[in-house]
């Protein structure tokens, strides 16, 4: 006896089928909510010692700096990023007339402004929302920097004319 229905709609309620099942249990998985990362609060006496250590921690965790940029793993090819070792030493050569922490700081708050040469542009603005560093944090951060190859000397009171960011 002949098939009664044709090959293509069985594979289509074969196709339609699966779909729906996998659909179905991909509904059944709980879906896992991320909230952003609180702000860490940093006291105002804090010293450059504190700022370097906050700094170390905020780049490895809420900055996220740590999914793009490594540190220690110098010209390896393929390296996404800029490798973060010796950064305050090779951030003072970079532009004439500018120290290492204007241009950590302005590569920090535009980072398309400067790009090192052989990586791509894409580092997101990493005082705007999604990850939204405050301004200490960043301080912090940029503390950190200037241990990796430099003598850290910042403090929550640096301005942001001192930064070459205003």
């Amino acid at each position: 006896m002949k098939d009664l229905i044709p090959i293509p709609i069985k594979l289509a309620i074969v196709v339609l089928g699966s779909t729906a099942l996998y659909t179905y249990i991909g509904q059944l998985v709980p879906q896992k909510t991320v909230m952003p990362l609180q702000a860490v609060e940093i006291d105002s006496d804090a010293t450059t010692e504190d700022l370097v250590q906050l700094g170390s921690e905020i780049f490895a965790g809420r900055g996220t700096c740590t999914l793009c940029h490594t540190t220690g793993k110098g010209d390896t090819p393929g390296l996404r990023y800029p490798d973060m070792d010796g950064i305050a030493t090779r951030a003072a050569t970079r532009v004439e007339g500018m120290g290492n922490l204007q241009y950590m700081a302005r590569s920090i708050y535009f980072p398309d402004e400067y790009i090192v040469e052989g990586f791509n542009p894409g580092m997101p603005v990493i005082n705007k929302p999604p990850i939204g560093l405050t301004d200490d944090e960043i301080v912090a951060v940029l503390a950190y920097l200037q241990s990796l190859g430099g003598t850290p000397d910042l403090t929550l009171e640096v301005t942001a004319e001192e930064l070459g960011i205003e």
